[in-house]
């Protein structure tokens, strides 16, 4: 799957994945420069993914002036 596709949660647990093969320290030179490229691309799609959702919270939270609306957080019961 194209990983610019995937889910953040998808790539988080991929990442996980790479994190613990790596950390394990059995996998060969080449096969860790693939996994490492591999996390790298990861990482930049979760920060994507996470600057759209912050825009799009931004666009929720800004009032038809353009000023931001702030809300007091409502713990619910």
């Amino acid at each position: 799957m194209n990983q610019e596709n995937q889910t953040f949660e998808a790539s988080m647990a991929r990442l996980e994945q790479i994190v613990r093969a790596m950390e394990r320290g059995d996998v060969a030179l080449e096969e860790s420069l693939k996994l490492f490229q591999e996390g790298t691309e990861l990482v930049r799609n979760c920060q994507k993914l996470l600057d759209d959702a912050q825009l799009q919270i931004k666009k929720i939270m800004t009032a038809p002036d353009g000023s931001p609306v702030e809300e007091e957080f409502q713990d619910e019961p």
